[in-house]
């Protein structure tokens, strides 16, 4: 059997799985937050961009406007986040975080850290130096790819 198609030798399954395993070991960590995955990551997101509209958070995060607007309901329930009313239309909404939020914030990127940590264990820094340049090379291939497709697809449409 040649190495690509041995499922565990397969990057595509492999990325996949450490990505899982991240998320499931962040939640693990967070647990005492009272928050989930999905709340932490819309408040850290939101942190990095206070006053963001709505439907624009949705495309950052890439999930659909209906699965944030259920999360930041349960957000805004609990004193967290706040939506504000854009002034030039009325259906757009922004959101920012709460005074009360903040606190959070910082615990949520300490868990995050400690998360990578928890992954990296015994990895030398120099190999973690290579690893992110790896991955950071390989999403820019598949961004350029993606955009090149895009573009194609435009032109023949």
């Amino acid at each position: 059997m040649e190495k690509m198609d041995d499922l565990n030798r397969n990057l595509g399954f492999l990325l996949h799985d450490v990505a899982r395993l991240m998320r499931k070991r962040f939640e693990q960590n967070a647990r005492e937050l009272g928050l989930t995955r999905s709340q932490c990551q819309v408040l850290a997101h939101l942190a990095r961009n206070e006053g963001i509209q709505q439907g624009s958070l949705a495309e950052l995060l890439e999930i659909e406007p209906i699965t944030l607007t259920r999360i930041v309901d349960r957000l805004e329930e609990a004193g967290l986040v706040e939506r504000l009313l854009y002034r030039g239309d009325r259906r757009v909404r922004l959101l920012r975080l709460t005074a009360a939020a903040h606190p959070l914030i910082d615990d949520i990127f300490a868990i995050g850290a400690v998360t990578r940590g928890e992954a990296l264990d015994g990895v030398s820094e120099d190999d973690r130096d290579r690893l992110f340049d790896i991955l950071s090379s390989m999403k820019t291939n598949l961004l350029g790819r993606l955009a090149t497709a895009g573009q194609r697809r435009a032109s023949h449409g």
